[in-house]
This record gives C-alpha cells, sequence and structure tokens, in this order.
C-alpha cells in the first residue's frame, strides 16, 4: 500500500543539519525574480554581496539548496510515484530575521495524512534551531497525491479565506522569466516536472511547470516590496495553499488588502490567463 496512515501519523523524519551562506540567499532571491530592477536600490538589498536581507521564504529551500538528485517521495508509510504528486500547501513563520549566513539543525515530523477520495494529502511540519538551540523558524507543508486516496481516512479540513468585497490596498505584476524554473531548480528541486517536457506530459501538463515553491516565493517579495517598503524583516508568517499551475514566460498578478491583526490578505493570479488563481488563502503575516 502506497500509504499506510497507521505508521506514517506522528513519523519522526530525519533530522538535518544544514549551513548556508550570503551567495545562497543571494541565488534564492534570483531564483524568485530578484534583480528585475537593477537600477532600484531597494531591490538590489536581495543580492547585496556581504549582508542580503532574507526574505522568509527561503527556509523552504536552504536546508536542501545543495541537492543535486531527483526528490523522492518516501517517508515512513509513504512511499508515492513523483509524478503523482504536487504541493498543496505551505506556511512559514520566522521566530527572528532569518541572518544571511549561518548554520542550524531541523527536525520534522508527519502530522496528517487527509483522504480526500481520488486523492490523499500529507502534512509535515518542521522546526529550525541554530547551534544553540535559538528557535529559527517554523514550517507546515502538505504534498498532494494524485490517486491515492481511498483508504478510508478523515477527509481533514477545509477552510477558506474570504477577501474583502472592495478595491486592493496594493497590486503588483510580477513577470516570469521563460528560463525562471531552470534558474529555481538551481535552489536544489531537480523534480523533472519543472524542466523535462517529456516528465511534464506524462504527468498531465503541457508543458514543465514552475515549482509551486518559487510562485510562493515570488509572491512574498512581490508583497513586501509592495505594502512593506522592501523591508523583509518585517515578515513574521506566510502561507498559502496552493490553487493552480503557473508556466515560465507568464507573470504573476499580486493584490494585497490590509486587515487587522497585522495580517494581509492576498490574491495571486496569471492575468494571461483571465486571472485564474494559482495561490488561495494566502495571508502574511507582519511584526
Amino acid at each position: 500500500m502506497p500509504i499506510d496512515p497507521s505508521i506514517a501519523i506522528g513519523a519522526e523524519l530525519p533530522s538535518q543539519e544544514f549551513a548556508w551562506t550570503a551567495s545562497d540567499v543571494q541565488l534564492y532571491h534570483l531564483g524568485i525574480g530578484a534583480g528585475s530592477r537593477p537600477l532600484d536600490p531597494s531591490e538590489l538589498t536581495y543580492l547585496d554581496d556581504a549582508k542580503p536581507q532574507v526574505l522568509p521564504s527561503f527556509a523552504t529551500v536552504v536546508a536542501t539548496i545543495h541537492t543535486t538528485e531527483v526528490p523522492r517521495v518516501s517517508f515512513p508509510g509513504v512511499e508515492i510515484d513523483l509524478a503523482k504528486v504536487v504541493h498543496g500547501s505551505q506556511e512559514v513563520t520566522v521566530h527572528q530575521p532569518i541572518p544571511a549566513s549561518g548554520s542550524a539543525r531541523m527536525t520534522a515530523r508527519i502530522t496528517e495524512v487527509w483522504d480526500k477520495g481520488k486523492a490523499a494529502v500529507i502534512v509535515q511540519e518542521s522546526s529550525a534551531v541554530s547551534p544553540d538551540g535559538t528557535p529559527l523558524w517554523t514550517a507546515r507543508s502538505s504534498l498532494f497525491a494524485r490517486g491515492e486516496g481511498g483508504f478510508g481516512g478523515e477527509r481533514g479540513p477545509s477552510e477558506s479565506v474570504a477577501l474583502p468585497d472592495r478595491a486592493p490596498d496594493f497590486e503588483a505584476i510580477s513577470p516570469i522569466l521563460p528560463q525562471q524554473a531552470l534558474l529555481y531548480r538551481m535552489c536544489g528541486d531537480r523534480n523533472p516536472l519543472h524542466s523535462d517536457p517529456g516528465f511534464a506530459s506524462a504527468a498531465g501538463f503541457p508543458a514543465p511547470i514552475l515549482h509551486g515553491l518559487c510562485t510562493y516565493g515570488m509572491v512574498c517579495k512581490a508583497v513586501t516590496d509592495t505594502a512593506l517598503d522592501g523591508d523583509a524583516h518585517r515578515v513574521r508568517g506566510f502561507r498559502a495553499r496552493f490553487a493552480g499551475v503557473v508556466f515560465p514566460g507568464e507573470s504573476l498578478r499580486t493584490r494585497v488588502w490590509l486587515a487587522g491583526d497585522n495580517q494581509l490578505l492576498i490574491s495571486a493570479t496569471v492575468p494571461e490567463r483571465d486571472d485564474a488563481p494559482v495561490l488561495a488563502d494566502v495571508v502574511l503575516t507582519v511584526a
């Protein structure tokens, strides 16, 4: 059986120890579109050679940024064909601004496995601490595995974030380079779904698609630039559910509404496809 919830739920995943440099931060920021306005001083704060500011979304790649192997979906109680899997959701909460260079230890576990009928959702939680034990960030993510449901498990929660019925307070258009996925894959995600036309076709897509976490990072950056004056240190949390695909060469439209409790509510769509949604239930929390 590809998924055995009795084994998977609560399973501890191997801990990871890793380090990163300012060059790793720069590479990640380039992968999500930084530098598109090279004459803008605030844009270059993401690419400073000595001490670039770090978007919290960097936490999604830092532990594996030097990986060159194709990823596997192999956990205790979970063995799934990579072609069946897409990212379901992502959330990062930073407990302090991520430094431009450093090291950390990360622990993770599977917290839930939901049965959606024709698909399954596997939820992981992870936390990273510095060498002296100081909490750095906590992350929660889910994988959506097509064709792996129907095992009789609970369906799981179904919550949504309602956007205000008014014009957004901020709006931005972010261009996506034709080679954006090929650049972003240098951050450690070598899934051929984002580079190999044949693999993408076998997975049901007309062409390689942009990494969901690249879209996630691009929207986090767009919100930071437009609503927070480009100050990534103000971001304390960012969460989203992946609702559609993005193809390299398109663009992202990010709309932002100011809300209470230090929160920004966000819509992310592709204008070239009649504003098709690509992220849903998007919330950014500020300090």
